[in-house]
């Protein structure tokens, strides 16, 4: 039986797609746990666990209201066939000049749908704000980029989504990790894919040594079982974070490649940590069944 690892529509840098197995089975959660997640950016991971309750949360309200549409019903997967397809053919015909009217739409409506149209258009689906928190990415250069197959396969993307609020009670919360960290209780489990510190710091708040502070500060208080995700070395630097700030923790690593740079040169592998305040076993996690094999569905739309 093959464990499938879904990819989600909203695209970020850094995003964990081929770490959710690795994660999936070092996990310690049953059916009473509430999943927590203070930064849920891709929400790839809390997605392919599947728990039964979870509290998704982010400081960029654009990522909440659009999840919350979906689970609103408000966004479905027809009206985002519908929107891309119309959207598409303009950006076929204006090319960079009609991305950056959407660009421009987009910072004055915040419309989730526009959101989407710029996160799977601009340059490398990066998400990056200004100190006006206006949307700043540039054209990808890519005006055909909403072919019908590309389209398709964002439209069955929503569409597991919405299956998976249909059967789970998911809360999707724009607050800070603070906030979000103190709901936990005894019982619960706190995943958090944080800004990476001395990389990736511009998604839409900044990130520094006294946020790494604090953010380990409230998962130590907690008392919930937590596990972060940071970067541990590459062929250049080591993170000093994790033992200045994380050397209590559990640590396990595995290689991974990131694809955010503009030449392929400069998309070099990094040694990805996960931090833990237990133990972890492997294969651990009762919601998930006993799989052998990991296929990546879609991973593609992750690059």
């Amino acid at each position: 039986m093959k464990d499938t690892v879904y990819v989600p529509p909203i695209k970020i840098q850094g995003i964990k797609t081929k770490l959710v197995p690795l994660i999936k089975e070092s996990i310690a959660i049953d059916k009473k746990s509430v999943w927590i997640e203070p930064f849920m950016g891709s929400g790839v991971v809390g997605f392919n666990v599947e728990p039964h309750n979870a509290i998704f949360a982010d400081t960029n309200p654009h990522i909440i209201k659009f999840y919350n549409q979906i689970k609103d019903g408000i966004i479905t997967p027809h009206i985002v066939r519908e929107f891309l397809e119309h959207e598409g053919k303009l950006l076929e015909q204006g090319d960079d000049e009609y991305y950056y009217t959407v660009r421009a739409r987009f910072n004055q409506e915040h419309n989730p749908l526009d959101f989407l149209f710029l996160n799977r258009s601009c340059f490398n689906g990066m998400i990056r704000f200004n100190k006006s928190y206006d949307f700043n990415v540039p054209y990808g250069h890519k005006p055909q980029r909403f072919a019908k197959a590309y389209v398709t396969k964002i439209v069955n993307q929503v569409a597991h989504v919405s299956s998976l609020l249909q059967q789970h009670d998911w809360h999707f919360i724009c607050q800070s990790f603070e906030e979000t960290i103190s709901m936990a209780e005894k019982n619960d489990f706190i995943y958090c894919d944080p800004p990476y510190i001395g990389r990736h710091v511009d998604y839409y708040d900044s990130w520094d040594e006294q946020s790494e502070a604090a953010l380990h500060k409230a998962l130590v208080k907690s008392k919930a079982k937590f596990m972060l995700s940071t970067w541990d070395h590459n062929d250049y630097r080591q993170n000093e974070y994790i033992t200045l700030i994380w050397h209590d923790c559990e640590k396990n690593t595995q290689e991974h490649f990131y694809h955010v740079g503009a030449k392929e040169r400069n998309r070099n592998p990094v040694i990805e940590a996960l931090l833990t305040n237990y133990t972890v076993t492997k294969g651990q996690n009762k919601l998930l069944s006993e799989n052998s094999q990991i296929s990546i569905f879609d991973t593609a739309s992750a690059l």
